[in-house]
């Protein structure tokens, strides 16, 4: 199949998945009406999940006073989600930040950019997310939203995103294939074992391989993970998990749009395949990540128990780029000129290394004082983080064009600085879940101290070392109203820190840290969880400092505040099935030095978003889901000035879903097409460097696949 897809044509290509779409329907169809099922009536939900990402353990989301979503391995397969990144299609609140193809994920939530040092977690333990993250053996993705400073030390406000690994579980194999409109194909296996009489070892092994071919041009590439995770009994009271994840990926990373001088492109004339990292000196962005960690759980009676958790994380980057950026031959670097030239860089930066240990341990329980009762948990995280370099090659290369025409010499010289970095942080939490008959009070503090150090990597030179220390306190109070109503309050701290860019041109000022800068939230929710239906409304506002970065200059300048209305829906009824969510935001500067600047909107933010999934089963014919799902983002700020917006826009999808029992094996078939209509929009419009970026929707893309159990 690689070799038919390697010799024919993109178009051909491009017709001969839309046909397998095609067959595939169709067969789904003929299949649901030919083959005997079991017919199965659903006619309610499932139960509300819990969110370990929240840090109060296994109490459902539906009566805990956390927004958070909880996104199962099923619904990222019915979605044809294959990458971080694309969790920004499954709700409102979480929108992209710089995602760009063969990049690592960005993302934001609640309108602030995730930091990839700082807000991602797996199992619950932190990690650097500046590398490619697989989903191959995670078993869901949680999403915290809003200020995290009882569950991490250091975050921006947004949120968090936790991924849970997949565990042994029971005796399964499953084997899927994955084909998608350029003809990237995957395969992947997932099997599963409990091993000994009693089943109390078990292993499971996830392989999953795939050749990258999008939609963008010049970005092909290849991706490999293989894990493996097993567990042991060793007694009654005492259970052992370990795992093992090894990644790999080789991809050119996606060059971004800009302004052409004064003017916004027009996306509709733009091509969203064309990629202006395609000179034929580009090389691909490598990603290469290993990942182990090691869990005891011990029972220490009925009620209590402790958890010790162990996790290292090394990754090795190759991060290279033919980078476009700003026009000189103007003397204006946010932008691309009039005329649609730009300066191209050759960026290489080989052999980046980043590590991370961790360390953790917490008790956690329940007690009775009285009429009260006390889930209690607390603990303490050790993390140590090194970040390696070598000089970078960041060079002036010629001078390209938007229509990615023009080729330029490459300027691979080693020349540039880079910054060595060395983190440590020790943080104490404790979290006390209080309840007394329908009402409940939540408490949380964290506690963290942090030392960080770094050093120029072309001369040695050390900038001054630093130590903060900061608590984090969070609270909350729940009503409910009955049992299917809750009704909560909240408030809580996050911490922020910055550090000045170690530049000449900072003068005194370069290298130093600025004070932790706290962000405040309040949040105010009822929650409806019933056997059909489950909503959520919320509103939130959360503060946070402005650190403004003039290029000369670093320093706090008001605050960046964020008043928003979120509403989730899930509902079921006989065949008929809808998720929903919503969010409206009102991000504004306040504060500010200059009046000029109190008001503006911050870049890349949507102010309006939402999301839609509609289902339906078909009673005639088993085992078939078929699903439209929409996709809105409202218009965002490209300058920081407010002068220039990316209009709204929105896409629709199709899916369908084919569960089967045939040759005594379990079936399911899916298929799909996202942006059902070809919309062409501009999708994100990140501020970074200095520089206005756009980067456009992706087309119309066809996909299929086949997953079999064993």
């Amino acid at each position: 199949m690689a070799s038919f897809f390697r010799s024919h044509s993109p178009s051909s290509r491009r017709h001969s998945v839309a046909a397998a779409c095609a067959m595939l329907l169709t067969g789904m169809l003929a299949q649901a009406q030919s083959t005997p099922t079991e017919t199965v009536n659903v006619t309610g939900r499932s139960a509300s999940l819990p969110a370990n990402v929240t840090g109060f353990g296994e109490e459902p989301l539906s009566r805990t006073p956390i927004q958070a979503v909880t996104l199962s391995l099923t619904s990222l397969q019915d979605a044809g989600t294959n990458t971080l990144g694309d969790i920004t299609r499954m709700d409102a609140s979480i929108g992209d930040a710089y995602n760009a193809t063969g990049y690592w994920a960005g993302v934001r939530v609640r309108g602030f950019e995730l930091s990839p040092r700082s807000n991602f977690r797996r199992d619950g333990l932190p990690i650097n997310a500046e590398t490619t993250l697989s989903l191959a053996n995670k078993e869901r993705v949680e999403v915290l939203k809003g200020t995290s400073g009882a569950q991490a030390g250091i975050s921006s406000p947004g949120g968090l995103v936790n991924l849970q690994v997949k565990r042994p579980r029971g005796d399964s194999t499953t084997l899927s294939a994955s084909l998608s409109e350029r003809g990237g194909f995957g395969m992947a296996a997932d099997i599963d074992r409990r091993l000994g009489v009693d089943g109390d070892t078990g292993l499971r092994l996830n392989v999953a391989a795939e050749s990258l071919r999008p939609e963008l041009r010049n970005a092909n590439g290849q991706d490999l993970a293989v894990a493996l995770a097993g567990m042991a009994r060793l007694s009654a009271t005492n259970l052992l998990e370990a795992e093992l994840e090894i990644n790999h990926q080789s991809q050119p990373s996606a060059a971004a749009f800009s302004l052409q001088g004064s003017t916004l492109p027009s996306a509709r004339q733009t091509d969203p395949r064309l990629n202006l990292n395609n000179q034929p000196w580009a090389q691909p962005v490598v990603f290469d990540g290993n990942t182990a960690s090691l869990r005891w759980t011990h029972m220490l009676n009925v009620q209590w128990r402790t958890v010790a958790q162990a996790m290292t994380q090394q990754l090795r980057t190759n991060d290279r780029m033919a980078f476009p950026y700003g026009c000189g031959n103007e003397n204006v670097y946010d932008r691309y000129c009039s005329d649609g030239s730009l300066d191209l860089y050759d960026y290489r930066s080989e052999g980046e290394r980043r590590n991370s240990t961790v360390l953790a341990l917490r008790v956690e329980g329940q007690l009775q004082t009285g009429a009260l009762t006390h889930q209690i948990s607390a603990g303490v995280l050790n993390s140590d983080f090194s970040a390696r370099f070598h000089p970078q090659a960041y060079n002036w290369a010629g001078v390209g064009s938007a229509d990615g025409r023009t080729v330029v010499s490459a300027a691979p010289v080693a020349q540039s600085d880079s910054t060595s970095r060395d983190e440590r942080s020790t943080e104490l939490h404790v979290y006390d879940q209080i309840q007394a008959g329908d009402f409940g009070l939540w408490l949380g503090l964290r506690n963290t101290q942090l030392h960080r150090a770094s050093a120029s990597v072309l001369s040695g030179t050390a900038n001054p070392a630093y130590d903060q220390g900061f608590t984090t306190p969070w609270g909350a109070l729940t009503w409910q109203l009955n049992p299917q109503d809750m009704l909560y309050a909240s408030a809580g701290q996050g911490v922020e820190t910055y550090v000045t860019p170690n530049r000449t041109d900072y003068g005194a000022q370069a290298g130093q840290p600025l004070p932790a800068q706290r962000s405040r939230q309040v949040e105010v929710g009822l929650k409806h969880e019933g056997q059909q239906l489950g909503w959520s409304l919320t509103a939130f506002d959360i503060h946070r400092p402005y650190v403004n970065d003039t290029g000369t200059t670093y320093a706090v300048d008001g605050l960046q505040r964020h008043l928003g209305l979120e509403a989730g829906l899930d509902w079921r009824d006989g065949p008929w099935s809808v998720h929903a969510s919503a969010m409206l935001l009102r991000a504004r500067r306040e504060g500010a030095a200059s009046a000029a600047d109190n008001g503006l909107v911050p870049t890349n933010v949507a102010q309006r978003s939402a999301r839609a999934q509609l289902g339906y089963s078909p009673a005639a014919m088993p085992g078939l889901t078929v699903q439209g799902s929409v996709s809105f983002e409202g218009a965002r700020e490209v300058l920081p000035d407010g002068s220039v917006q990316i209009p709204a826009w929105a896409v629709l999808g199709l899916s369908a879903k084919q569960i089967m029992r045939a040759s005594g094996h379990d079936w399911t078939l899916r298929a799909g097409v996202d942006n059902l209509l070809d919309r062409r929009a501009w999708k994100e419009s990140p501020y970074q460097y200095g520089h206005a970026y756009l980067y456009p929707l992706a087309p119309r893309t066809f996909r299929v696949s086949v997953q079999v159990g064993l």
